[in-house]
Order: structure tokens, then C-alpha cells, then sequence
């Protein structure tokens, strides 16, 4: 998620200045209303330190993760049963989060935008397994000897097995120019990443790729000949009722729209920052309009709906395209023995999550104009709890042991990770870490045993100690995700 320290470094934990407020849609029934207070009072985290698990409550963790402003939708039986807005939409102008503020998607966006990719091949527009080139007009994917003379395909674009580079993008302030879609698939000025090509065959295996996406948009203004915005408004955003989402980028100032804060609690420079790539990171929208968009999945899926796609192509949207995680711009959970469809999102101090379930008609949306995404898990696996999803909150607790104080003395020092500076240093008698010397207090460190250790912040992130033949520490081991990564120790 943008990986580890990205993440650490946009968890910053300072205080809100004053009390979230929260708005409702409408007035809860008594029932639903208890409901609401549970899970607000449950906030649980995946990794638990010691043998129980410690619930917290929303606005408590919102002050401690200095998170502005939350919003939620809380999907059951098919049907939104409740929405709710947190804290601030923007602390100068003294907005409050209503739950018709509307928050960057982020890569949220690729799941819509999948609908309005396989809409084209519904209606015959588009052959799915045929060379992506056979539907692009002004701009060509330059194929070299990296993709081995195999073409690449549109499912292999959704599905992120296409072998293409760039993960995720930026984004531009709002005073920035913008370049073209064609200027960003080829890293040309004033795009601000690297040009989109081939890091290895297509179908070879799952890399996610942003510039894949990207590709996938500049498909569909070609077909269509419309705008890529118009089009998505269209076709897809208007047909599900989602009447407060736009892919417009810039957006439209009229709108409620959120102002990002990173953790430090400073705002983004201009508010937010603006990206052209509309079909991976462009949507701005409201956890009510994005749980109309779970519920016609869900009804679609079981063949009692199509506003937008057929049961049938649903269903293919639905369905791993190579391994069992990724479909087509969804990722596909077992949880317990229940699928859920799922995708995260992280934009430039936006961060969220949406979960429905395949069966049953549960589901959650949760956006944030922050950076802490542990807040978002904890209230996801809230939800889960007070909603009875079983199998989908299974914590980890992990044991602590207290490091004797010559250990810790020597793990004292900074190690290298990539082109950043991890440093371990004492604050007071605790021993802490930072990422390029942020947050200034550091990070409490876990430790399970005398070598091993984590943080509340990334809880996914496992650290272990190595030491040489002499017994000397000269690196530290990161785990996360399923990959590896060796941090030497700097003299």
C-alpha cells in the first residue's frame, strides 16, 4: 500500500484541534442506532499486543491519529443501512464532514472504471483478449523484446497481469499544467513519472500497475470518441445513481469537496492534487454513492439486476482472471469461507477501502481525507464484528517480551532502505524508530522476542535483527506483503 514507511511516514499521530463532529444521512431506528454506537466503539486493530484485544472508540482513535475528517456507509441485506459523516472536510473553512462530502477514490477508481471498460465489450465495442492496439487511435503501446512478441489485452489490463510498469501516480497541484494522457503512457514533460512499457511478458504473473489502467482509458475515449469523464458519467456513474461522483479532473469547485491533511496535519498545497490519469485515480465520490455501486454488483452478480452490465459479464468481472485474488479491477477475499470484492485506495492525503460481500448483501465503504489507513482497518473490522460477517476479523496477537537495555543499545543506529534512512534511537529509556527522522518522537517498537519486533502504525511490516558470525548486528530484515527486504546497518 504504497509501501511500508510511505505509509509510516503519513501516519504521523498528532492531535486534532477540537472534537470530530458527525452527521447522519437520516435518522437512525433505535435499532440501527445501537448498532452505530457499537461500531463506533469497537474500533479493533489486526495485530493485537498481548492476549486481548483493546476496542477503541471512532473519535478517540481520530484524535490520536490526527485523522480531519471520516466517512462511512454501512451496507446490509442489499440496502445502505446507515451513512455517516466525521470531523472536519476542511479545518479553515470550518466545514464539517456531511455525507454528501465527497473524497478522492483513488484507486477505487480502477473498479468503476472496469465497469465501463467490459460495458464496451458487452455492446461488442471491444474484443477483451485481442491486442490492446487494435482499439487505440492517436497513441500505439510501443511492444519491445521485454513483452517477448506477445500482445497485451484489455483483461490483462484490468487484471494487472500485463506486465506494464508504474504502480501508482502523484498526482499535480492544482497550479500545475497538466499533461496529456498520451505525455503520461510516455513520461514525456510535464508528465511527472516514468513512461509506461513492459517490465516482463504479459500473463506471466500478477504486478500491479496504475499505467496498465491508464492505458484502459485512453482505450475508451478512442472507441467512444467521447470524454473520458463524460463517458464514465454517463454510462456508468448516472445508470447507478450515483449522482455525487465525478471523474472530472480538475473537479468542479462547486462541489463539497474534501481538503487532504497529511499526518503532520498540514493541508495539501491547493487542497488536493489533481490527476489526469481519471481511470486509476480520478473519481471523486461519497461512500453512499460507492455502496449503490456495491449493492448493483452484488444484485448484478446474482442475476437480479443490470443497470450497468449483464449477470452474465458481471459475473466474468467477478471472476479471478489468473490467480485467485484478482478479477477484473476488483480483488476477490475469502474471508471465512465468504467472498468479498475489495479494493484500497491511497491518493495524496486521501486514503479508503470498500468491502461486499458475493452473497448475503453485506458491505462497507470508509474514506478519509488523511493518511492513516490503520484507522480505516480498525473500523472495517469494527463493522465487521457488530455485523456478525463471520470469519473476517481473525487478529493476530502477538506475545511482548521486554529487550534487555544492552540489546536494545545495540540495535541503536540507522540502516539503509532503498534511498530513505531507517534510524533506531532511544527517547528516554524506549527505543524507537523513524523514517528519515520522522515523526520526530518515533515509533514505539513491539517486540515478540529479543530479535524481533513490529508497530502498531503498519502491522503487516515484520522487522528482525541480523547479526553476523561475530555476533554483530549489521542488518535488519522487513517482511511484508510476502516480500523481503535486507536493511544494512550504516557505519
Amino acid at each position: 500500500m504504497h509501501q511500508l514507511f510511505n505509509l509510516i511516514r503519513r501516519s504521523q499521530l498528532l492531535l486534532l484541534l477540537g472534537l470530530p463532529f458527525s452527521f447522519f444521512a437520516q435518522a437512525p431506528s433505535k435499532a440501527v442506532q445501537e448498532r452505530i454506537n457499537k461500531v463506533e466503539n469497537s474500533l479493533s486493530p489486526a495485530v493485537v499486543y498481548g492476549d486481548t484485544v483493546t476496542r477503541g472508540n471512532i473519535e478517540q482513535r481520530m484524535k490520536e491519529t490526527n485523522t480531519k475528517g471520516l466517512s462511512i456507509a454501512v451496507i446490509s441485506n442489499y440496502k445502505i443501512e446507515w451513512a455517516k459523516g466525521y470531523g472536519r472536510a476542511d479545518v479553515e473553512e470550518k466545514r464539517k464532514v456531511t455525507t454528501a462530502t465527497r473524497f478522492q477514490a483513488a484507486s477505487i477508481s480502477k473498479s468503476l472504471n472496469s465497469l465501463g471498460v467490459m460495458k464496451l465489450v458487452e455492446k461488442g465495442k471491444l474484443d477483451p483478449e485481442a491486442d490492446i492496439n487494435n482499439y487505440l487511435r492517436n497513441w500505439k503501446f510501443p511492444y519491445d523484446s521485454v513483452s517477448n512478441n506477445k500482445k497485451i489485452n484489455t483483461y490483462q489490463l484490468l487484471s494487472h497481469t500485463a506486465g506494464l510498469t508504474i504502480h501508482g501516480f502523484p498526482g499535480y497541484e492544482v497550479t500545475d499544467t497538466l499533461p496529456t494522457v498520451q505525455q503520461v503512457l510516455d513520461g514525456k514533460k510535464p508528465a511527472n513519472t516514468k513512461a509506461v512499457r513492459s517490465q516482463f511478458e504479459p500473463g506471466k504473473r500478477f504486478q500491479y500497475s496504475g499505467g496498465g489502467t491508464t492505458i484502459s482509458q485512453l482505450m475508451v475515449t478512442s472507441i467512444t470518441g467521447r470524454d473520458y469523464a463524460a463517458y464514465m458519467q454517463a454510462e456508468v456513474l448516472t445508470p447507478l445513481g450515483m449522482t455525487n461522483s465525478s471523474y472530472r479532473q480538475p473537479p468542479a469547485r462547486g462541489a463539497a469537496l474534501a481538503t487532504g491533511y497529511y499526518g503532520n496535519g498540514e493541508a495539501v498545497n491547493g487542497k488536493y492534487h489533481v490527476y489526469p490519469e481519471q481511470a486509476a485515480a480520478g473519481l471523486w465520490t461519497t461512500p453512499t454513492d460507492l455502496a449503490k455501486y456495491i449493492i448493483e454488483c452484488q444484485l448484478a452478480y446474482e442475476g437480479r439486476s443490470k443497470k450497468v452490465l449483464s449477470p452474465a459479464m458481471m459475473k466474468k468481472r467477478m471472476t479471478p482472471y489468473f490467480d485467485s485474488t484478482f478479477a477484473l479491477g476488483v480483488f476477490i477475499e475469502n474471508r471465512g469461507g465468504v467472498k468479498y470484492f475489495n479494493h484500497n485506495g491511497g491518493n495524496e492525503a486521501f486514503v479508503c477501502t470498500y468491502y461486499g460481500s458475493l452473497e448475503g448483501g453485506n458491505g462497507v465503504v470508509i474514506m478519509e481525507n488523511g493518511e492513516n489507513f490503520s484507522l480505516i482497518a480498525e473500523l472495517l473490522n469494527s463493522v465487521a464484528q457488530v455485523y456478525n460477517w463471520k470469519g473476517f476479523y481473525t487478529p493476530t496477537f502477538k506475545k511482548l517480551v521486554t529487550v534487555p537495555a544492552d540489546t536494545l543499545q545495540q540495535y541503536a543506529g540507522n540502516y539503509k532502505m532503498g534511498n530513505d534512512t531507517l534510524t533506531l534511537k532511544f527517547t528516554g529509556n524506549e527505543l524507537v524508530i523513524q523514517q528519515n527522522h520522522q515523526p520526530v518522537n518515533g515509533y514505539k517498537m513491539y517486540f515478540s522476542d529479543n530479535s524481533s519486533f513490529s508497530i502498531k502504525e503498519e502491522p503487516s511490516a515484520a522487522f528482525k535483527v541480523l547479526r553476523n558470525a561475530a555476533g554483530n548486528v549489521e542488518a535488519l530484515e522487513l517482511k511484508q506483503g510476502g516480500a523481503v527486504m535486507r536493511l544494512p546497518k550504516m557505519e
